[in-house]
Formats: C-alpha cells, structure tokens, sequence
C-alpha cells in the first residue's frame, strides 16, 4: 500500500466548520483577506502537488453516490485501473464518485490525492488518499484540478461536476491548457447533455464546429483506459 506524502490526521477527517464561518460566503470577506487566503492555498497545494512526480488523471463525478452502487464500483475500477497502469489518481477527496476513484486506486497500490473543499454539509475528506489537501475557495481547487491533471474522467454527476467539467473545456477551447482527454463516462447519464450541446448549442453558433469534440463519451473501464495518454493496445 502506497504511504501518505501528506494527508490530513485522523480528527481531520470529518470536517465540521464552526456555523459561523459554515454561514459566511466566501467571496464575501474582505479583498486583502482573500487575496491573502488564496496566495497560502496555492502555496500550500503547489509545494505538495509539485512533488507527486506522476502523470494524473482527474476524476470527477457526484459526492451523493451511493457506495454499493453500480455506479459507485465502475468509479472504483476506474481508479484501480488507473493506477495499475502508473497514473496518480486526484479527485475533490470527498465522498460519493470521488471516493469511489480515490478507494480504486489506494487499494491497487496507487497515489490517491484529494482536494476537499470546505462546506457546511455533504462534504469530507476520504479515508482512501495519500495526499489530502483542503480548500477554502472553489476556483483555488479547480487550479489545482488543471495544473496537475494530463487526463479529466466525469463520472455521473451535479452542479459541481458540470461546473469542473465545463472549467475544463473552455480552457482547452481557448487555448489556456494543452489538449487533453476529456471523457464523460455513461451514455444514458450524459446523452441528454451531448444532444443539447450538439442540437442547440452548436447550430445556434454558441459553439464552433469542432468543439463537441473536446470531450468524448464512454461506458466503461477499458473505452476510459484506452483514451488514456500513453495508452498502447496490447
């Protein structure tokens, strides 16, 4: 089993935030504060992440997933996969789809990093990370997801998932990141979405042409590996 590089200590792990600071919205606070707050969040996951050494698949997908559930172990053997084949596994480190990568590639041996978020419910950091990293701010997180990642995996999910997946392809379509995979895993959860963008917004010209192609979508463990950077068809 792989060791923890850094990880927060067990009464960490459940995260419970004073209601006071749990009620205050964070782009609230003042601007020195946050500009403040930001600068050591970087600093802190810069200093950890920089030292992983490993290509990175981030995984993405829905902190309500159920564990047990079908959906729950295609995330699982998705991270196993992962990290069998050499790549460090990051995720939001909280429950749900995240954990189910994270659980996939801790157990198979692999380095299974989390960046939680701070939030007064829902989430908390997973007992399956070899490095754990919190945050205060969404878009320090999502940095964070970009700079390190060399592949995106979204697994069903919500307002978040979709908010990291889409962070995604508009840096890719402007040019802001280099190209990388971006593969959405379930037809039948992500189809609906794929026809809107190709039937409404491409026609309607949001969109150009060949965007729809930034991203593709799979249904299982072996479609996700072989889009993989590096993958060879043995």
């Amino acid at each position: 089993m792989t060791e923890p590089i850094c990880s927060s200590g067990p009464e960490e792990r459940d995260i419970k935030l004073p209601a006071s600071q749990a009620a205050e919205p964070a782009l609230v606070e003042p601007s020195s504060m946050l500009g403040r707050r930001a600068e050591a969040e970087f600093a802190e996951g810069f200093r950890v992440l920089d030292r992983i050494g490993l290509p990175t698949v981030a995984v993405f997908g829905s902190a309500r997933t159920a564990p047990g559930t079908d959906e729950y172990e295609l995330g699982v053997g998705i991270g196993a996969a992962l990290a069998a084949a050499g790549f460090a596994v990051i995720t939001g480190g909280g429950p749900g789809a995240m954990e189910a990568a994270n659980k996939g590639a801790f157990q198979n041996g692999g380095v299974s990093i989390g960046v939680g978020i701070e939030l007064p419910h829902e989430q908390h950091l997973n007992p399956y990370l070899t490095v754990g990293i919190e945050c205060r701010y969404f878009f320090t997180r999502k940095v964070k997801f970009v700079k390190y990642s060399d592949a995106i995996v979204v697994l069903p999910g919500g307002n978040g998932s979709l908010d990291e997946l889409f962070e995604a392809l508009t840096l890719v379509q402007t040019k802001k990141i280099p190209p990388r995979p971006i593969v959405l895993v379930g037809e039948k959860y992500w189809g609906g979405l794929d026809a809107w963008i190709r039937g409404t917004m491409l026609p309607s010209g949001k969109i150009s042409p060949g965007d729809p192609d930034l991203y593709t979508i799979v249904d299982t463990v072996d479609e996700v590996m072989a889009l993989m950077p590096g993958h060879t068809v043995s």
